[in-house]
Protein backbone atom coordinates (compact mmCIF):
# COMPACT_ATOMS: atom_id res chain seq x y z
CA UNK A 1 0.00 0.00 0.00
CA UNK A 2 1.80 3.42 -0.73
CA UNK A 3 1.11 6.56 1.44
CA UNK A 4 -1.69 7.20 3.45
CA UNK A 5 -4.15 9.67 2.14
CA UNK A 6 -6.15 12.23 3.95
CA UNK A 7 -9.58 10.42 4.41
CA UNK A 8 -12.34 11.50 6.92
CA UNK A 9 -15.65 10.49 7.41
CA UNK A 10 -18.64 11.17 8.77
CA UNK A 11 -21.41 8.73 11.23
CA UNK A 12 -24.88 9.19 9.07
CA UNK A 13 -28.35 7.48 9.32
CA UNK A 14 -27.35 3.45 10.02
CA UNK A 15 -24.42 4.43 7.42
CA UNK A 16 -20.82 6.17 6.91
CA UNK A 17 -19.93 8.67 4.49
CA UNK A 18 -16.01 8.54 4.06
CA UNK A 19 -14.39 11.48 2.00
CA UNK A 20 -11.12 11.38 -0.20
CA UNK A 21 -8.95 14.11 -1.53
CA UNK A 22 -11.05 13.72 -4.54
CA UNK A 23 -13.89 11.23 -3.91
CA UNK A 24 -16.92 11.23 -1.43
CA UNK A 25 -18.70 7.65 -0.93
CA UNK A 26 -21.99 7.18 1.53
CA UNK A 27 -22.47 3.44 2.73
CA UNK A 28 -25.95 2.77 4.46
CA UNK A 29 -26.93 -0.15 6.02
CA UNK A 30 -30.65 -1.56 4.73
CA UNK A 31 -33.14 -3.03 7.02
CA UNK A 32 -32.79 -6.23 4.57
CA UNK A 33 -29.27 -6.28 5.30
CA UNK A 34 -27.74 -5.63 2.61
CA UNK A 35 -25.57 -2.00 1.99
CA UNK A 36 -26.63 0.59 -0.06
CA UNK A 37 -23.45 2.22 -1.91
CA UNK A 38 -23.51 5.92 -3.35
CA UNK A 39 -19.84 7.10 -5.04
CA UNK A 40 -19.10 10.52 -6.38
CA UNK A 41 -16.06 12.62 -7.67
CA UNK A 42 -15.35 14.72 -5.00
CA UNK A 43 -13.27 18.70 -6.36
CA UNK A 44 -12.96 20.57 -3.03
CA UNK A 45 -12.33 24.57 -3.64
CA UNK A 46 -9.05 24.55 -2.55
CA UNK A 47 -8.24 22.23 -5.70
CA UNK A 48 -10.16 24.98 -7.41
CA UNK A 49 -8.67 28.16 -5.91
CA UNK A 50 -5.15 27.57 -4.81
CA UNK A 51 -5.58 30.29 -2.43
CA UNK A 52 -7.81 28.95 -0.11
CA UNK A 53 -5.06 26.43 0.62
CA UNK A 54 -3.07 29.13 2.29
CA UNK A 55 -2.91 28.32 6.28
CA UNK A 56 -5.73 29.12 8.24
CA UNK A 57 -8.09 30.10 5.47
CA UNK A 58 -7.90 26.73 4.60
CA UNK A 59 -9.09 25.50 8.34
CA UNK A 60 -12.98 27.71 7.74
CA UNK A 61 -13.01 26.28 4.27
CA UNK A 62 -12.88 22.84 4.89
CA UNK A 63 -15.08 23.40 8.12
CA UNK A 64 -18.13 24.86 5.32
CA UNK A 65 -17.24 22.24 3.00
CA UNK A 66 -17.25 19.30 5.61
CA UNK A 67 -21.00 20.65 7.08
CA UNK A 68 -21.97 20.99 3.25
CA UNK A 69 -21.12 17.25 2.77
CA UNK A 70 -22.05 15.69 6.13
CA UNK A 71 -25.89 17.68 5.03
CA UNK A 72 -25.54 15.82 1.56
CA UNK A 73 -24.33 12.64 3.51
CA UNK A 74 -27.54 12.67 6.44
CA UNK A 75 -29.80 13.24 3.28
CA UNK A 76 -28.98 10.51 1.46
CA UNK A 77 -29.19 8.11 4.57
CA UNK A 78 -32.77 9.89 5.65
CA UNK A 79 -33.85 8.92 2.31
CA UNK A 80 -32.72 5.08 2.41
CA UNK A 81 -34.26 5.13 5.99
CA UNK A 82 -37.48 6.40 4.83
CA UNK A 83 -37.52 4.11 1.66
CA UNK A 84 -37.41 1.23 4.15
CA UNK A 85 -39.86 2.25 6.47
CA UNK A 86 -42.60 2.91 3.38
CA UNK A 87 -41.31 -0.90 2.17
CA UNK A 88 -42.44 -2.29 5.37
CA UNK A 89 -45.76 -0.42 5.70
CA UNK A 90 -46.64 -1.56 2.62
CA UNK A 91 -46.04 -4.87 2.64
CA UNK A 92 -47.79 -4.91 6.25
CA UNK A 93 -51.08 -3.66 4.53
CA UNK A 94 -51.02 -6.72 2.21
CA UNK A 95 -53.01 -9.60 2.82
CA UNK A 96 -51.59 -12.73 4.16
CA UNK A 97 -50.60 -15.02 1.92
CA UNK A 98 -48.88 -18.49 1.74
CA UNK A 99 -45.49 -17.35 0.39
CA UNK A 100 -43.34 -16.72 2.40
CA UNK A 101 -42.47 -12.36 2.90
CA UNK A 102 -38.61 -13.42 2.69
CA UNK A 103 -39.26 -14.31 -1.32
CA UNK A 104 -40.89 -11.20 -1.59
CA UNK A 105 -39.22 -8.81 -4.34
CA UNK A 106 -37.21 -6.87 -1.92
CA UNK A 107 -34.81 -4.86 -4.20
CA UNK A 108 -36.96 -1.84 -5.22
CA UNK A 109 -34.86 0.69 -3.57
CA UNK A 110 -31.70 -0.28 -5.44
CA UNK A 111 -33.24 -1.05 -9.02
CA UNK A 112 -36.60 0.33 -9.72
CA UNK A 113 -35.78 3.68 -7.80
CA UNK A 114 -32.01 3.80 -8.07
CA UNK A 115 -31.81 6.77 -10.32
CA UNK A 116 -34.25 9.19 -8.02
CA UNK A 117 -31.67 7.96 -5.07
CA UNK A 118 -28.69 8.77 -7.09
CA UNK A 119 -30.05 12.29 -7.40
CA UNK A 120 -32.41 12.69 -4.34
CA UNK A 121 -30.45 14.24 -2.23
CA UNK A 122 -30.41 17.69 -0.85
CA UNK A 123 -30.20 20.58 -3.33
CA UNK A 124 -27.46 23.62 -3.48
CA UNK A 125 -30.34 26.01 -2.22
CA UNK A 126 -31.91 23.25 0.77
CA UNK A 127 -28.02 23.21 1.85
CA UNK A 128 -27.68 26.51 1.59
CA UNK A 129 -30.98 27.14 4.09
CA UNK A 130 -29.88 24.34 6.26
CA UNK A 131 -26.74 25.67 6.84
CA UNK A 132 -27.74 29.39 7.29
CA UNK A 133 -30.65 27.60 9.73
CA UNK A 134 -27.37 25.17 11.70
CA UNK A 135 -25.20 28.96 11.58
CA UNK A 136 -27.98 30.85 13.42
CA UNK A 137 -28.50 28.31 16.08
CA UNK A 138 -24.72 27.96 16.50
CA UNK A 139 -24.38 31.54 17.06
CA UNK A 140 -26.91 32.14 19.10
CA UNK A 141 -25.97 29.06 21.59
CA UNK A 142 -21.86 29.42 21.47
CA UNK A 143 -21.71 32.96 20.82
CA UNK A 144 -24.43 34.92 22.33
CA UNK A 145 -25.86 32.76 25.02
CA UNK A 146 -22.54 32.17 27.00
CA UNK A 147 -21.19 35.74 26.33
CA UNK A 148 -24.40 37.05 27.95
CA UNK A 149 -24.17 34.55 30.67
CA UNK A 150 -20.81 35.29 31.55
CA UNK A 151 -21.57 39.19 31.82
CA UNK A 152 -24.51 38.34 34.30
CA UNK A 153 -22.33 35.71 36.55
CA UNK A 154 -19.50 38.45 36.46
CA UNK A 155 -21.91 41.27 37.36
CA UNK A 156 -23.63 39.00 39.89
CA UNK A 157 -19.97 38.49 41.49
CA UNK A 158 -18.93 41.97 41.63
CA UNK A 159 -22.33 43.42 42.70
CA UNK A 160 -22.55 45.07 39.48
CA UNK A 161 -26.34 46.16 37.79
CA UNK A 162 -26.93 42.65 35.65
CA UNK A 163 -28.01 45.59 32.69
CA UNK A 164 -23.94 46.20 32.66
CA UNK A 165 -21.26 44.87 30.22
CA UNK A 166 -18.58 42.75 31.88
CA UNK A 167 -15.30 43.96 30.89
CA UNK A 168 -14.67 42.19 27.88
CA UNK A 169 -10.39 42.62 28.38
CA UNK A 170 -10.01 40.51 31.55
CA UNK A 171 -8.93 37.03 30.51
CA UNK A 172 -11.53 36.00 33.66
CA UNK A 173 -13.84 36.63 31.54
CA UNK A 174 -13.24 34.67 28.39
CA UNK A 175 -12.27 31.65 30.41
CA UNK A 176 -15.83 31.98 31.98
CA UNK A 177 -17.43 32.26 28.88
CA UNK A 178 -15.35 29.14 27.31
CA UNK A 179 -16.21 27.15 30.38
CA UNK A 180 -19.99 27.89 29.41
CA UNK A 181 -19.77 27.18 25.92
CA UNK A 182 -18.16 23.52 26.49
CA UNK A 183 -20.75 23.11 29.27
CA UNK A 184 -23.05 23.70 26.79
CA UNK A 185 -22.08 21.56 23.94
CA UNK A 186 -21.12 18.54 26.51
CA UNK A 187 -25.07 18.59 27.90
CA UNK A 188 -26.81 18.81 24.44
CA UNK A 189 -24.02 15.71 23.43
CA UNK A 190 -25.43 14.14 26.61
CA UNK A 191 -29.27 14.69 25.66
CA UNK A 192 -29.10 13.36 22.12
CA UNK A 193 -27.08 10.69 22.86
CA UNK A 194 -29.73 8.98 25.07
CA UNK A 195 -32.20 9.15 21.85
CA UNK A 196 -31.79 5.44 20.32
CA UNK A 197 -31.11 6.55 16.68
CA UNK A 198 -28.33 8.93 17.86
CA UNK A 199 -26.92 6.19 19.80
CA UNK A 200 -26.51 3.90 16.78
CA UNK A 201 -25.05 7.13 14.69
CA UNK A 202 -22.10 7.54 17.55
CA UNK A 203 -22.17 3.99 16.71
CA UNK A 204 -20.86 4.27 13.36
CA UNK A 205 -18.79 7.35 14.41
CA UNK A 206 -16.62 4.87 16.47
CA UNK A 207 -16.63 2.32 13.22
CA UNK A 208 -15.45 5.16 11.04
CA UNK A 209 -12.34 5.60 13.53
CA UNK A 210 -11.73 2.11 13.70
CA UNK A 211 -11.64 1.65 9.91
CA UNK A 212 -9.34 4.73 9.35
CA UNK A 213 -6.99 3.55 11.71
CA UNK A 214 -6.72 0.30 10.34
CA UNK A 215 -5.46 1.99 7.23
CA UNK A 216 -2.99 4.03 8.64
CA UNK A 217 -1.78 1.32 9.91
CA UNK A 218 -1.99 -0.61 6.78
CA UNK A 219 -3.70 -3.04 7.72
CA UNK A 220 -6.01 -5.49 5.66
CA UNK A 221 -9.23 -3.73 5.66
CA UNK A 222 -11.02 -6.10 7.67
CA UNK A 223 -13.67 -6.36 10.25
CA UNK A 224 -10.99 -8.22 12.27
CA UNK A 225 -8.68 -5.69 11.98
CA UNK A 226 -10.64 -2.93 12.72
CA UNK A 227 -12.11 -4.04 15.89
CA UNK A 228 -8.66 -3.99 17.62
CA UNK A 229 -8.38 -0.40 17.51
CA UNK A 230 -10.14 2.24 19.64
CA UNK A 231 -12.64 4.71 18.91
CA UNK A 232 -10.62 7.98 19.14
CA UNK A 233 -9.35 9.45 16.84
CA UNK A 234 -6.84 12.67 17.02
CA UNK A 235 -8.44 13.92 13.50
CA UNK A 236 -11.93 14.07 14.54
CA UNK A 237 -14.65 16.73 14.09
CA UNK A 238 -15.43 16.29 17.87
CA UNK A 239 -11.77 17.22 18.75
CA UNK A 240 -11.72 20.27 15.99
CA UNK A 241 -14.74 21.85 18.34
CA UNK A 242 -13.48 20.92 21.64
CA UNK A 243 -9.90 22.99 20.25
CA UNK A 244 -12.09 26.20 19.07
CA UNK A 245 -13.42 26.11 21.90
CA UNK A 246 -10.02 26.15 23.76
CA UNK A 247 -8.00 28.32 21.09
CA UNK A 248 -10.95 31.19 21.62
CA UNK A 249 -10.47 31.60 24.99
CA UNK A 250 -6.78 32.18 24.41
CA UNK A 251 -7.61 34.25 21.19
CA UNK A 252 -10.21 36.90 22.48
CA UNK A 253 -7.94 37.35 25.87
CA UNK A 254 -5.49 38.97 23.77
CA UNK A 255 -8.04 40.66 20.65
CA UNK A 256 -10.04 42.48 22.68
CA UNK A 257 -7.75 44.70 24.77
CA UNK A 258 -6.36 45.99 20.99
CA UNK A 259 -9.64 45.92 18.79
CA UNK A 260 -11.66 47.34 21.41
CA UNK A 261 -10.46 51.07 21.55
CA UNK A 262 -11.09 51.00 17.47
CA UNK A 263 -14.51 49.10 17.47
CA UNK A 264 -16.48 49.89 20.69
CA UNK A 265 -17.43 53.56 20.80
CA UNK A 266 -17.33 55.50 23.46
CA UNK A 267 -20.71 56.39 26.06
CA UNK A 268 -21.61 52.82 24.44
CA UNK A 269 -22.66 51.05 27.54
CA UNK A 270 -24.93 48.14 28.81
CA UNK A 271 -26.56 45.60 26.98
CA UNK A 272 -25.72 47.62 23.39
CA UNK A 273 -22.31 47.67 23.89
CA UNK A 274 -22.35 43.57 25.49
CA UNK A 275 -24.44 42.62 21.71
CA UNK A 276 -21.70 44.35 20.15
CA UNK A 277 -19.06 42.84 22.09
CA UNK A 278 -20.67 39.33 21.03
CA UNK A 279 -21.67 40.01 17.40
CA UNK A 280 -17.79 41.52 17.14
CA UNK A 281 -16.52 37.70 17.88
CA UNK A 282 -18.47 36.22 14.55
CA UNK A 283 -15.45 37.27 12.10
CA UNK A 284 -13.24 36.21 14.71
CA UNK A 285 -14.36 32.83 14.58
CA UNK A 286 -12.29 32.41 11.11
CA UNK A 287 -9.09 32.72 11.93
CA UNK A 288 -10.16 30.08 15.30
CA UNK A 289 -11.34 27.87 13.01
CA UNK A 290 -8.52 28.23 10.99
CA UNK A 291 -5.69 27.74 13.67
CA UNK A 292 -8.06 25.28 15.04
CA UNK A 293 -7.69 22.91 11.89
CA UNK A 294 -4.01 23.33 11.91
CA UNK A 295 -3.59 22.26 15.42
CA UNK A 296 -5.91 18.90 14.13
CA UNK A 297 -3.89 18.34 11.06
CA UNK A 298 -0.81 18.70 12.81
CA UNK A 299 -1.60 16.55 15.67
CA UNK A 300 -2.92 14.08 13.02
CA UNK A 301 0.88 13.19 12.16
CA UNK A 302 2.28 13.67 15.55
CA UNK A 303 0.60 10.66 17.09
CA UNK A 304 3.35 8.68 19.71
CA UNK A 305 4.30 12.71 20.81
CA UNK A 306 3.57 12.77 24.55
CA UNK A 307 3.31 16.84 24.59
CA UNK A 308 0.51 15.96 21.87
CA UNK A 309 -1.09 13.07 23.80
CA UNK A 310 -1.75 15.60 26.69
CA UNK A 311 -3.04 18.06 24.08
CA UNK A 312 -5.72 15.27 22.76
CA UNK A 313 -6.70 14.72 26.38
CA UNK A 314 -10.03 16.92 26.72
CA UNK A 315 -10.84 16.29 22.67
CA UNK A 316 -10.40 12.26 23.92
CA UNK A 317 -12.56 12.84 27.01
CA UNK A 318 -15.20 14.78 25.04
CA UNK A 319 -14.98 11.74 21.86
CA UNK A 320 -16.10 9.12 24.61
CA UNK A 321 -19.56 10.85 24.64
CA UNK A 322 -19.81 11.11 20.60
CA UNK A 323 -18.36 7.32 19.84
CA UNK A 324 -19.26 4.27 20.94
CA UNK A 325 -17.89 0.77 20.34
CA UNK A 326 -19.80 -0.64 17.17
CA UNK A 327 -20.64 -4.18 16.08
CA UNK A 328 -19.61 -5.94 13.58
CA UNK A 329 -21.97 -4.93 11.23
CA UNK A 330 -21.33 -1.45 11.63
CA UNK A 331 -17.34 -1.57 11.23
CA UNK A 332 -18.56 -3.53 8.00
CA UNK A 333 -20.18 -0.54 6.44
CA UNK A 334 -17.37 1.44 7.19
CA UNK A 335 -15.09 -0.50 5.74
CA UNK A 336 -16.93 -0.82 2.64
CA UNK A 337 -17.27 3.00 2.55
CA UNK A 338 -13.61 3.49 3.16
CA UNK A 339 -12.50 0.95 0.18
CA UNK A 340 -14.66 2.24 -2.31
CA UNK A 341 -12.92 5.88 -1.26
CA UNK A 342 -9.92 4.40 -1.46
CA UNK A 343 -10.47 2.50 -4.86
CA UNK A 344 -11.73 5.67 -6.15
CA UNK A 345 -8.41 7.51 -5.45
CA UNK A 346 -6.54 4.60 -6.93
CA UNK A 347 -5.10 3.02 -3.56
CA UNK A 348 -7.11 -0.70 -3.80
CA UNK A 349 -7.17 -2.42 -6.75
CA UNK A 350 -10.78 -5.03 -7.12
CA UNK A 351 -11.18 -4.87 -3.29
CA UNK A 352 -14.02 -7.40 -2.32
CA UNK A 353 -17.75 -6.21 -1.11
CA UNK A 354 -20.17 -8.46 -0.43
CA UNK A 355 -24.29 -7.81 -0.05
CA UNK A 356 -23.24 -4.49 -1.79
CA UNK A 357 -25.44 -2.90 -4.23
CA UNK A 358 -23.74 0.30 -5.97
CA UNK A 359 -26.17 3.26 -7.10
CA UNK A 360 -24.81 5.04 -10.61
CA UNK A 361 -21.56 7.00 -9.62
CA UNK A 362 -22.24 10.70 -10.04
Amino acid sequence: MSKCLDVGGQAVIEGVMMRGPGSMVIAVRRADGSIVVKDSEWVPLTRRWKFLKWPVIRGAIVMIEALMNGMQSLSFSAEIAMKDEELEAARSKEPSSTEPMESQDNSELVSDDSSELSTGVMTQGAIALSLTLSFAMGIGLFIYLPHAAASVLMNLVGGLPLAEAADVNSPLFHTLVGGIKMTIFICYILLIRRMPDIYRVFQYHGAEHKSIHTYEAQQELTVANARTWPTFHPRCGTSFLVFVIIISIGFFAAAFPLIGPLLFPEGLEGWRLSLLQASVKIPMMVPIAGLSYEFIKWAGRQKDSPFLKLLSVPGQLVQKLTTIEPDDEQLEVALVSLKRSLQREGQLDDPSYENCHFLPAA
